[in-house]
């Protein structure tokens, strides 16, 4: 978990979105495998296949990759709207990444805190972090975001 996920109060520290995703020194996103057809889906699929040529409704649970290329991305220059908790008074853009895993299922996630889009390139390589998302009373919540990875580190990858 990144450094800044200080914890409150209370000491809790837990994810927003309990199951989609582990969290540790090596952080990745739960999707699921149909057991039929192998599709992959994230989030967690628990009632039919993504697959309209398939009608399976068993799967497995998979860990995704934790590196992937970026697809697209964008910033968020307004305001989501609730249930979105700002994180800033007021509201501070962020940038989005549509990130293209080696499965083949692309996922659109936050970029990394201290990164936006002048940070981005198509093609480039991310990789999921846990970083915290807000602080309430009951402590802080964490997220997966994609952070690029430093030149140096896609260039010994090549």
């Amino acid at each position: 978990m990144s450094e800044t996920a200080t914890p409150a109060p209370n000491g809790s520290v837990t994810p927003a979105v309990e199951g989609w995703f582990t969290t540790g020194d090596e952080p990745a996103l739960i999707g699921t495998k149909c057991q039929s057809c192998g599709t992959i889906s994230f989030p967690r699929e628990a009632t039919f296949c993504k697959n309209p040529s398939c009608f399976s409704e068993e799967f497995d649970d998979v860990e995704l990759s934790r590196r992937g290329t970026v697809w697209s991305y964008t910033d968020a220059q307004y305001q989501p709207p609730p249930p979105y908790i700002p994180r800033s008074d007021p509201y501070e853009p962020f940038a989005l990444a549509a990130v293209e895993l080696p499965e083949g299922i692309v996922i659109l996630g936050q970029v990394a805190d201290g990164f936006g889009v002048d940070d981005l390139k198509v093609g480039n390589t991310v990789e999921l972090v846990v970083e915290p998302l807000y602080t309430d009373e009951t402590g802080v919540r964490t997220t997966w975001r994609w952070k690029p990875v430093a030149a140096a580190d896609q260039e010994s990858q090549s």
